[in-house]
């Protein structure tokens, strides 16, 4: 069975990957959210040629072969596309067999815990978000909840003056002491003023201090990881297997955040939690939106045995998120802090036609 076609539909925000066979199987996925309409040029420039006529029933080969072959770019983008071949074939594969992805890889479907998770900053007031938090937990029965503190990459600096200050304390005092809490500096900090900032968190059971220290900066966020008590965490963005063999023999966090998009697919996602599970360490990924990536997520970490007790699940709607609209027929939603894992074949998803239509096409195919 070889790879015969390579179509992608996408926008500035999200791309597909529709692959074909000569047996005339087909599987869908998709290349990293973001920028997505330049990664699909990348995948037909330096992911399709490798993949066309090659071997289908060979995922991790094939996977492995691309990165070799395009050595002289070992950077995101080249990550960002492969995502996009790898998903397609486990659903492919999926369907072939009649299974859901999470059954292919050992799993079984079922209801998976989510933490709700905020990505707003700037755009709300502690007691807005306190707020909001508390209304979720009440609609859709959410255990834990994730909020942004200090400034994206703010060299020391919060949000705005006291915010930080503000919003720990009153998220808890507004949820309670049931509800687990979990921030994310996003590149905040230096290691001193991110030591500072995780006593107080400490004081307020807070138990998950994502990123605080520039994500590149390894050794300041072991510093971090060595003076807190509670679960440091981190690896969204890394996309280098080398580096995080590196991050994980070396215990720079507690706990490791991969993103299944952003470091290349369901393989690479699986290799990087097996670094994980060698030293000891679970896995909460990075599933920041409602694309595709939520529900692959899910497959996967259903069948994962070091996976953490939740995935996150962004609490963002149309107004955050417009390019989210219309994307999906039938999306699971959170019920019970719980999202359902799609027992259909495949990612067990349809993609909205209608929304296929209006986005960027291009297709690569043998001769």
């Amino acid at each position: 069975m070889k790879i015969k076609s390579l179509e992608t539909f996408a926008t500035p925000f999200v791309g597909f990957v529709k692959l074909t066979t000569d047996t005339g199987h087909s599987g869908w996925g998709q290349v990293s959210t973001y920028c997505a309409d330049i990664t699909a040029q990348v995948f037909h420039r330096q992911i399709a040629p490798h993949a066309l006529g090659a071997d289908a029933t060979d995922i991790a080969a094939l996977v492995a072969l691309i990165p070799e072959r395009e050595h002289k770019f070992p950077g995101s983008y080249l990550f960002r596309a492969l995502c996009g071949l790898d998903t397609a074939l486990y659903d492919l594969h999926g369907k072939i067999a009649g299974k859901s992805v999470c059954e292919l890889l050992g799993g079984v479907p079922r209801p998976f815990p989510v933490y709700g998770s905020s990505m707003k900053r700037a755009e709300i007031t502690p007691s807005e978000e306190a707020i909001r938090l508390q209304k979720l937990r009440d609609q859709f029965g959410f255990t834990a909840f994730k909020f942004r503190v200090g400034k994206e990459c703010g060299h020391d600096q919060d949000q705005w003056p006291g915010r930080t200050d503000e919003i720990v304390p009153l998220v808890r005092r507004t949820l309670g002491d049931d509800v687990r809490l979990l921030v994310d500096g996003n590149s905040a900090y230096s290691p001193t003023k991110a030591i500072e900032v995780g006593k107080m968190l400490e004081e307020h059971g807070v138990i998950h201090f994502e990123e605080p220290c520039p994500y590149w900066e390894h050794h300041s966020t072991k510093q971090v990881t060595a003076a807190l008590s509670l679960d440091v965490t981190g690896g969204e963005q890394d996309c280098d297997l080398t580096l995080w063999r590196y991050a994980m023999a070396n215990r720079i966090v507690d706990v490791a955040q991969p993103d299944l998009c952003y470091i290349g697919g369901v393989t690479r996602f699986l290799q990087a939690a097996a670094m994980a599970r060698v030293n000891g360490l679970p896995v909460t990924p990075h599933a920041a939106n409602h694309s595709l990536v939520t529900v692959m997520t899910l497959h996967v970490l259903a069948a994962l045995d070091n996976a953490g007790p939740y995935l996150e699940y962004s609490i963002e709607g149309p107004d955050y998120y417009p390019w989210e609209v219309g994307l999906f027929r039938n999306l699971p939603v959170v019920k019970n802090g719980m999202v359902e894992v799609p027992s259909g074949p495949g990612w067990g998803v349809e993609i909205n036609p209608d929304w296929l239509a209006k986005a960027e096409y291009r297709v690569s195919e043998v001769g």
